[in-house]
């Protein structure tokens, strides 16, 4: 009896690290106990594979809840995004505001401190280019003007002087009678006195005289005069009238100079 007793009890099985080798062994031995023995480890990692799976299930839920339904950790993760667009926007802007600097300044990497200290130098310098420029321009526009004052002056003389150029034309009205006409500016002319006094000295005595004015300063003049000398009476009738428009003519221009 005592004989075929197996060396240890089967009443309860013994863990794999309380089983010594020649009890393993005997085991491999035996079919009967090798059967058992594999069913019950296959029977214990399935029982470990089923119940640990939906712990794991619950803890990866319970993380996601907890994560969702902290107001401290929204409350962080709020924070985070906002500071990282914050701090988007600042590099934009400071990007914008080195690009303002002149290029030699942009082609050496500067810090932030570096590139804020460059504006603040650099925004007195440009205020002074400014006021330069500035009066650079009220200089050349005070030429502009000035030039343009003087060719306008200068016109405006040129157009005084040909207008007040006066004009004599005489001709010869019938026997011992001549006809001049005289068109000339009532402030540089020679007094009609003047006229009638030069004339009578080239030997012409006055039928008749009169004179009319613009709303300008031109002065029109018809005198009728007689021929009292002779040497106007002769053939070379457009001679003598040519030579007396000259030298009245020559009177006017000795009048004004």
């Amino acid at each position: 009896m005592l004989s075929l007793s197996p060396q240890f009890s089967i009443l309860g099985w013994p863990s794999e690290a309380d089983t010594s080798p020649e009890q393993k062994s005997w085991m491999s031995d035996n079919p009967f106990v090798n059967c058992n023995f594999r069913e019950k480890q296959a029977s214990e990692s399935f029982f470990l594979f089923t119940s640990s799976r939906p712990e794991a299930e619950c803890n990866e839920f319970k993380s996601c809840g907890t994560t969702s339904r902290d107001p401290a950790m929204v409350k962080k993760l709020n924070h985070n995004a906002s500071e990282r667009d914050r701090r988007k926007k600042m590099n934009s802007l400071y990007s914008s505001l080195r690009s303002l600097l002149p290029e030699t300044d942009q082609t050496t990497k500067q810090s932030i401190p570096a590139t804020v200290s460059r504006v603040l130098k650099y925004i007195p310098e440009l205020q002074k280019r400014v006021e330069r420029l500035k009066q650079r321009k009220q200089e050349i526009l005070s030429s502009i003007t000035r030039h343009r004052d003087h060719n306008h002056q200068e016109k405006r003389r040129k157009a005084t002087v040909q207008t007040s150029s006066p004009t004599v034309s005489a001709s010869r009205a019938g026997d011992g009678e001549i006809v001049i006409q005289i068109c000339a500016v009532k402030v540089k002319k020679s007094p009609l006195s003047e006229v009638l006094l030069h004339l009578e000295q080239e030997g012409l005595q006055v039928l008749n005289a009169s004179a009319f004015a613009t709303f300008g300063e031109t002065a029109f003049y018809n005198l009728h005069l007689q021929v009292l000398l002779l040497y106007f009476v002769r053939e070379s009738q457009g001679v003598e009238c040519e030579v007396l428009s000259q030298k009245l003519m020559s009177m006017y221009h000795s009048r004004e100079e």
